[in-house]
């Protein structure tokens, strides 16, 4: 499979197939694979022969682990408008894979984290495999869970979404399968023959979804006990405090090895950005999905402006020492308005949707 073309598009029997293909860099996003895929996704939509879309990883170790931060770092550090483009036109692709009014089957078989989770959690199937680990992990670059986490997080199971948000939790398939970020579970070794028993489809016989939900059911199997819901109970009740304070308060005062393990976690993150998810998920809650969206390229554009994400990157990607300076450095010490700055619209500046 050519690595030259970063993104690949293919018609076969009546499915249009995406492959992401930058294995080398775990399928990372580029605003060229957004816009490449836009434009693909906008026809496939109007064209009455394709019937359903799926959309995969190329290699075995990732499905998209994300945006191409690092390429938003540079263009923030330059001044370059890259980190306005980026941002709007991965959050208009999010919205297209939403309203999509086809099959969209998204092959998650690998590390799928931020953006990746962007195009696979709006579509109607999401397929895990052995190798599935999704995370939310933005608090600890300084950044925020977005590409519509304002809209899924809060309608997953109880307090699982904001448990998500502030920890960046990563998900093995018997849990994402749980929280409902994945539709089903199919193994790893039996994803060709899922692809290729597209082939057999016949598009006149029943509705696209109908024959779709017919297929994966021949494959998928049972994940396995997920370690989530043995927490639920625990993540319910210390997660439902009104404040991040209040909740590593009550994940203290629990006295629970696993909920210390959670407490650290939470401990090591942007203490703006845990403010900021925190308000973002109480309000997302309450927002239509393209409301939710406008909300998150606010919040982006202020991240964008802010201190915390490049140091976050920095730490990260850059130097790689793994002991990012926040700034502030307290939760405490993170003033209400700087939290309700993020929030502000942007006038003419604010997403739009063509």
């Amino acid at each position: 499979m050519s690595e030259e073309q970063e993104i690949l598009f293919e018609v076969k029997h009546g499915v249009g197939f995406i492959t992401l293909n930058r294995p080398k860099a775990l399928n990372a996003l580029t605003l060229g694979m957004i816009r490449e895929m836009s434009l693909q996704l906008s026809a496939w939509q109007e064209d009455s022969s394709v019937k359903a879309v799926a959309i995969r990883g190329a290699g075995d170790r990732a499905f998209c682990a994300g945006g191409d931060v690092r390429a938003v770092w540079e263009a923030g550090r330059r001044g370059d408008p890259l980190t306005a483009d980026f941002f709007r036109e991965e959050y208009r692709l999010n919205r297209m894979i939403h309203v999509l009014a086809k099959p969209y089957v998204a092959l998650i078989d690998g590390i799928t984290m931020g953006g990746g989770v962007g195009l696979s959690v709006h579509g109607s199937h999401r397929v895990a495999g052995d190798r599935t680990m999704v995370a939310m992990p933005e608090v600890g670059i300084g950044l925020f869970p977005d590409v519509g986490g304002t809209y899924f997080l809060p309608r997953l199971p109880g307090r699982l979404g904001l448990f998500l948000a502030l920890t960046g939790w990563r998900l093995n398939p018997a849990d994402a399968l749980y929280c409902g970020v994945a539709t089903d579970y199919v193994p790893s070794d039996r994803r060709g023959d899922l692809l290729a028993a597209f082939a057999e489809l016949d598009w006149s016989s029943a509705q696209p979804d109908t024959l779709v939900d017919g297929l994966i059911e021949r494959f998928k199997t049972d994940p396995g006990t997920s370690e989530l819901a043995d927490h639920q109970q625990l993540i319910d009740h210390c997660f439902s405090a009104r404040s991040v304070e209040s909740i590593l308060a009550a994940l203290d005062d629990s006295g629970d090895d696993w909920a210390a393990k959670v407490a650290a976690i939470i401990r090591k993150q942007s203490p703006t950005s845990l403010k900021v998810t925190f308000a973002q998920l109480e309000k997302g809650g309450e927002l239509d999905f393209d409301q939710a969206m406008i909300q998150e390229y606010r919040m982006s554009q202020a991240f964008m402006a802010g201190k915390d994400f490049y140091e976050g990157i920095r730490a990260l990607l850059v130097d790689k020492d793994h002991q990012p300076k926040w700034e502030p450095g307290r939760l405490s010490e993170v003033p209400a308005g700087l939290v309700e700055d993020h929030f502000r619209p942007l006038g003419e500046r604010d997403l739009t949707f063509p």
